[in-house]
């Protein structure tokens, strides 16, 4: 049986009974509910669940009518860029499932999205149905206001659902895309135009690291900027790479970085490679990670 999983980020990071409402939802149609990650500066929240295709389709069904009945994207803040309530959802391939399972399921999640919740639904990524849509930064560039005048424009119509926003709910982005991290690194200062500055940097779509999204994010309510990047690629740069670019930049406007974070869930791969980089081992390779070879995670030493 092919296993894929969605990440669906949800525009809701701030009120706990909605979040929990909308977790216990997608435990309920029967996907296996593996992290929730919120945060209220952003005022967004990741969930990563897997499943076959058809429970993964039921999990976003049912994320969707908790999503669109609590969600008043008129009401929303928050520091990360948004046009939907259920702002955008990836489904991904694990193990040998192929990518074409993933597209065909983003297809059926945006005719179902479309139709049952009078939400216009634009594809992406793999699913994408015109090479400017696949890239998600494209799709919400001005956000809702922006994407919602576009939509008047007959090569910017949706792909499912009508010609213009959800009253509320906006906007929906369905795709399917390979394995990405999210990744934040805080900075420690409050002006925007250095986090924008150290993003443009770093971002591949503007000659920076290949493999790296990024965006500069302000949270007032934490006091300082972010560094907002999603790293496509981990083969192509690690997160130690990119951890590393950051800080160089960073001092380079005479700025400290606070921390870095990962939002959800991250591959073991990703971390034992930036672990072998930091110090420098010669030869490493997962074959050594005594975990990996134990059977069970009950013999597991951390």
């Amino acid at each position: 049986m092919s296993t894929i999983e969605c990440v669906p980020n949800i525009s809701e990071g701030r009120r706990p009974e909605v979040i929990a409402a909308c977790a216990d939802a997608v435990r309920a149609s029967g996907a296996a509910l593996l992290n929730v990650s919120a945060d209220p500066s952003h005022n967004r929240t990741v969930l990563t669940f897997t499943g076959s295709a058809d429970v993964v389709l039921a999990g976003v069904l049912a994320l969707f009518a908790e999503a669109v009945r609590h969600i008043d994207l008129t009401q929303h803040t928050g520091g990360h860029p948004r046009v939907g309530a259920v702002d955008v959802t990836p489904f991904v391939p694990l193990g040998t499932t192929p990518m074409s399972a993933c597209i065909t399921l983003a297809r059926r999640a945006a005719a179902e999205v479309a139709r049952r919740f009078d939400v216009p639904v634009f594809l992406y990524e793999e699913a994408a149905s015109a090479p400017a849509r696949r890239d998600l930064a494209d799709i919400r560039r001005g956000q809702l206001d922006g994407l919602a005048a576009r939509m008047t424009d007959a090569a910017w119509q949706p792909d499912f659902g009508p010609a213009r926003p959800h009253p509320t709910a906006g906007v929906a982005v369905i795709g399917a895309r390979r394995p990405l991290i999210a990744y934040n690194v805080n900075l420690a200062t409050d002006r925007l135009d250095v986090a924008v500055r150290i993003a443009a940097l770093v971002r591949e779509r503007t000659g920076g690291m290949p493999g790296i999204k990024a965006l500069g994010i302000a949270l007032p309510d934490r006091g300082h900027v972010q560094v907002s990047l999603n790293v496509t690629d981990v083969r192509a740069t690690s997160l130690y790479a990119v951890f590393t670019r950051v800080v160089e930049e960073a001092q380079r406007e005479g700025v400290a970085v606070i921390d870095s974070e990962v939002v959800g869930l991250v591959p073991a791969a990703a971390l034992t490679a930036t672990a072998a980089r930091a110090l420098r081992l010669t030869g490493f390779s997962d074959a050594q990670v005594l975990e990996y070879l134990l059977p069970t995670p009950e013999g597991w030493l951390l």
